[in-house]
């Protein structure tokens, strides 16, 4: 048995995922739901425990995860923090007692609460936290939650684009999934028009809309530029010499600024020569707002520009400008989400999106050819190469927070199928997942195994290896908070920047992976087929089916489809 399942890890191409052994996993970003506990929901009711000794309330307890603590503890309240808290650090006897008995459909099941040198320490029970967390059924799908327009200027650059404007647009669209995995209704802007140069988009199976064919803006900008014969900040252009082609009128910006005590503005913003292609980006952006909020909604859009910093001041010219020529409220709400720059080392010549994609694919087939031989040659592998290129270029410029700087090695050196950084590494482990389960399935099929026994009937307390429960502790259970944290926009504030924790997801599923990896290659799943280690057995299929649903969504943010077999 073990041979076969080694030979099925690692002698497929693409295939079908397992059809009928399927694990579902609750509605992507869902809110925690009833039945199932959450971090954040037992870390409220643990300092509510002690809060009620302390009388106000104070954050006293952390969520463990290095394997280590995990061996002992589950949640500790630091003994600094105690001791800052409660007179001597000494704990109320009642205080334990109340988190002892903490209980709700939210809230994880613990074991025991005691004291120890390093301060007040909680275990969960483990069995029944597989079995509420590793059950079915989903739950409620999360409530709308308004609408945003994501606004990508770089898409509207006139030469060959440059990976730091594909960092901001990938950035943009990955943001758009997590939003709308929230409840969001997510417009993005500008639409592509026929005559586009982004080709790399397609390659890298990023969805962005595109421009019907037929549908003007006429009307809109007509307004628009009647709008700008009444402004009193605006006067007429005089045509000559080193006027700038196609100016219809100049805008005073920084008056307007300074009246509207404005904050976070570039200080050299002055005035601003305005053209048709001017009007024409804010006509596209007002028809996203129009079509934005989503039936039986009557607030306004939030607006957020994805910009590189390169474009910043530009972009900021041009919210001054809607501002002036469209007071409303969803202008006031404009933010400007700046991605860092994307530096290239050593480059021969300035490298274009579409070079470096096809740069990333040769060096990644090159990688597969060492790392497989002749079969990667085959013409199977086409699809393979091409989901691994993505996936590779998605994780270098999304694992890194937005605002930092990205530095691009072109050597063939820094790419690998099985680098534990990369997100060639990320589907490796995804389409492990799948060859166990085709594995199993086919030996189910064969009679060598029975098929997967209902969830009710599982022995979760099968499950002591440390892995199992880091999988479960640090993965299963906090990824609806991962997804609902990547996708949070700070509140409107009188600055105009915000950050965002765009590289959440890319990060989570990198550690996943390191983790998941570490334990399949220390466990063996699929065992020999004696009735008295099936239990084992169908506890580990449980538990695995929901970390392969956790790829498989967390992927889905990314638009990248999960490879069945590597």
């Amino acid at each position: 048995m073990a041979a076969r399942e080694r030979r099925a890890q690692h002698g497929g191409l693409l295939g079908g995922e397992g059809r009928h052994v399927r694990w579902r996993w609750r509605a992507m970003g869902e809110e925690t739901g009833e039945g199932r506990p959450g971090v954040a929901a037992t870390l409220r009711a643990l300092n509510g425990a002690l809060n009620g000794a302390l009388g106000r309330p104070a954050a006293l307890w952390v969520k463990e995860s290095g394997a280590r603590n995990l061996r002992h503890r589950d949640f500790l309240a630091p003994r600094a923090a105690l001791s800052a808290a409660f007179p001597g650090g000494q704990v109320p006897p009642e205080a334990v007692s109340a988190v002892r008995s903490l209980r709700g459909p939210a809230v994880l099941p613990l074991r025991e609460c005691r004291q120890t040198p390093a301060g007040l320490a909680v275990r969960v029970q483990r069995p029944e936290a597989f079995r509420r967390l590793l059950g079915p059924g989903p739950g409620p799908a999360p409530p709308p939650r308004g609408c945003v327009v994501l606004h990508c200027p770089a898409l509207r650059g006139p030469g060959a684009p440059r990976p730091r404007h594909l960092r901001s647009v990938l950035l943009a669209e990955h943001l758009a999934q997590l939003l709308r995995a929230q409840g969001a209704r997510v417009r993005l802007v500008p639409a592509l028009g026929t005559e586009s140069c982004w080709d790399v988009l397609r390659q890298l199976r990023v969805c962005w809309p595109s421009r019907p064919a037929g549908s003007s803006l006429a009307d809109a900008v007509a307004a628009l530029k009647a709008a700008l014969g009444r402004c009193p900040c605006a006067a007429a252009c005089e045509q000559g010499p080193g006027t700038a082609q196609g100016a219809i009128g100049k805008v005073h910006l920084k008056s307007f600024v300074e009246q509207q005590g404005l904050l976070g503005y570039d200080p050299n913003l002055d005035v601003l020569l305005v053209t048709e292609r001017t009007l024409q980006c804010l006509a596209e952006l007002q028809e996203a707002v129009l079509q934005c909020p989503a039936k039986g909604q009557s607030s306004c859009c939030s607006i957020v520009h994805v910009v590189n910093c390169e474009e910043e001041f530009q972009q900021q010219q041009l919210d001054v400008l809607w501002r002036i020529l469209d007071p409303g409220a969803h202008t006031a709400l404009q933010k400007h989400l700046v991605c860092g720059p994307v530096k290239v080392t050593n480059p021969s010549s300035p490298i274009g999106a579409d070079q470096y994609f096809q740069l990333r694919k040769r060096q990644m087939h090159e990688a597969s050819v060492i790392k497989y031989g002749e079969l990667a040659q085959d013409e199977a592998w086409t699809e393979v190469i091409d989901t691994l290129t993505v996936a590779a270029i998605k994780f270098e410029m999304l694992s890194t927070a937005h605002r930092s700087q990205i530095t691009l090695d072109l050597e063939n050196s820094s790419i690998s199928t099985k680098g534990t950084k990369s997100g060639a590494f990320v589907m490796y482990n995804c389409a492990r997942l799948a060859t166990l389960f085709s594995t199993f399935q086919q030996a189910v099929e064969r009679g060598t195994y029975p098929p997967l026994p209902p969830v009710s009937e599982l022995n979760f307390s099968c499950l002591r290896e440390e892995g199992e429960w880091l999988l479960l502790f640090n993965y299963l259970l906090p990824f609806p908070e991962v997804l609902q944290q990547a996708a949070q926009l700070p509140p409107p504030s009188k600055g105009i920047r915000i950050t965002a924790n765009t590289e959440a997801v890319c990060k989570f599923l990198i550690q996943l992976s390191m983790d998941f990896s570490s334990y399949y290659n220390r466990v063996h799943i699929l065992g020999e087929p004696f009735p008295h280690l099936f239990d084992q057995m169908f506890a580990r299929l449980q538990l695995l089916g929901a970390v392969r649903d956790v790829f498989h969504s967390a992927l889905a943010t990314l638009h990248l489809p999960p490879l069945s077999q590597i």
